[in-house]
């Protein structure tokens, strides 16, 4: 693959520290162009926006609303599932669920430089990922959430640390990822796991103040990152 030297750089870029998602679902009146710049002036390292109710044109209209808060941070930016928004409105990139468009398709549609983002539910899903062209992993539901309708049963910490050592002996170099119910009183117990961040929705855009709760939870990744003797 003529850009795999660019993608391997690539991966590096894609920073799971704090990994804010916004979603209207979740948000309820507050507009979330506002909520993704408070993230990002807390110290969100990633924004996705997660829109499962809106047609396409409003789907594509938020997207853009959200880049363009974004764009003086220098926060890259995903839209959840949707490929064709994505590129409509011009984000960084785009997050998959195991139903939605294949990586392979979307890494096509996208090309080298978009940062695409994959969940990861189970060991079954680490053994078929296609680890030469995502960016990132997000692992989950660790633990139970409001924010999303997910069949699943949470996997939890044991099964957290398991997912992601085998993802590991894959020989997967991007960073991953713990998603669902992730509190402040839950990330030191995620980073030990083995997560080089945290994805949160509720614990950030459902707060009071979302700047300082994101400033607080990214202090605590960061410390919990020094304590397990990885870089933050």
């Amino acid at each position: 693959m003529p850009h795999s030297h660019a993608h391997a750089l690539k991966q590096s870029r894609a920073d799971l520290r704090l990994y804010v998602l916004v979603d209207p679902s979740v948000a309820g009146a507050r507009d979330l162009a506002v909520l993704a710049r408070q993230a990002a002036e807390g110290g969100s390292t990633l924004i996705q926006l997660r829109d499962k109710t809106s047609d396409t044109r409003a789907y594509i209209a938020r997207a853009r609303a959200v880049r363009e808060a974004l764009a003086a941070s220098g926060v890259p930016f995903v839209v959840n599932d949707r490929v064709d928004v994505a590129l409509a409105a011009g984000a960084d990139g785009v997050h998959l669920g195991q139903e939605d468009m294949h990586a392979t398709d979307a890494r096509r549609l996208l090309g080298p430089d978009a940062v695409i983002g994959l969940t990861i539910k189970n060991l079954d899903h680490v053994a078929a990922a296609p680890l030469d062209v995502v960016d990132y992993l997000a692992v989950g539901g660790v633990f139970e959430t409001t924010s999303k309708d997910n069949p699943d049963a949470p996997v939890g910490l044991d099964g957290l640390r398991e997912i992601i050592a085998a993802i590991r002996a894959r020989g997967f170099a991007g960073q991953v990822c713990a998603i669902a119910g992730i509190t402040a009183e839950r990330v030191p117990g995620v980073i030990a796991a083995g997560a080089d961040g945290v994805c949160v929705v509720s614990a950030v855009i459902s707060q009071i103040e979302p700047m300082q709760a994101a400033r607080s939870l990214r202090a605590l990744v960061d410390a919990s990152l020094r304590k397990r003797g990885t870089r933050a």
